[in-house]
């Protein structure tokens, strides 16, 4: 406790949250560490599995098919106790908040891959047959032309996947990873003021999602394609 959360009144709402908020600032943090790095496991899995399924050939399109249709097609609470809790029986065994880190990027993976598959079928079939004409391999027409103007023109459908993991990583505390879900479901538990508490959880992530939007609005008018949307 702080001499500053001394000033609000004993059992007041602002002094709820402001005793509350180091350790809650502290769930945070480590609720930002878990989304940026699932975000960035579904990112490289998203392009990988987006590629597969446009330019690869058939073994590589069913698989790559085969993987998104079931993430999509599964909660992502069930994908956690199945790496967390399911692993263990062939010997591989995850602290909490590495096992969230993977399920979550698994799940985005597969929402990032119909994501950039929009976006680069998108782009004309023009520019890789250009590509190809003037003798690039196919390889390096989607490395060089391809994937450029995708990664631009997928930033809207993008950000709201940054956003749904962001939110998404609140199911993480079923598993015992340490992020703001369960730092507030601790404190609550302790004082016994759940609505007071999660009310303060819900405004932090509203804060958050307000912040990022702001941000990748900004990041979208700077990388816009002119002229080109995805349709």
């Amino acid at each position: 406790m702080t001499p500053f959360c001394e000033t609000f009144p004993e059992g007041s709402f602002l002094r709820l949250a402001c005793d509350s908020a180091p350790r809650l600032l502290a769930g945070l943090a480590t609720t930002f560490q878990l989304t940026i790095f699932a975000i960035g496991l579904g990112l490289v899995g998203g392009v990988l599995f987006a590629l597969g399924r446009v330019y690869g050939n058939k073994p590589i399109y069913w698989v790559s098919t085969a993987y998104v249709q079931f993430i999509r097609g599964t909660p992502v609470l069930v994908q956690l106790f199945l790496i967390y809790y399911g692993l263990p029986a062939f010997e591989i065994r995850l602290d909490s908040l590495t096992a969230a880190i993977v399920g979550l990027g698994l799940n985005s993976a597969a929402y990032q891959a119909e994501y950039f598959r929009g976006a680069i079928q998108a782009i004309s079939r023009g520019q890789m047959l250009a590509a190809r004409a003037i003798g690039m391999t196919n390889l390096q027409a989607i490395r060089y032309v391809i994937l450029p103007q995708a990664l631009r023109l997928v930033i809207p459908p993008w950000s709201n996947e940054l956003i749904y993991t962001l939110k998404y990583s609140s199911v993480a505390f079923i598993i015992g990873a340490p992020e703001l879900m369960a730092t507030g479901q601790i404190i609550a538990s302790r004082n016994f003021r759940y609505f007071e508490v999660f009310l303060i959880v819900a405004c932090i992530y509203l804060v958050c999602v307000l912040v990022i939007s702001k941000l990748l609005d900004v990041v979208e008018q700077k990388l816009k394609i002119p002229g080109l949307e995805m349709r």
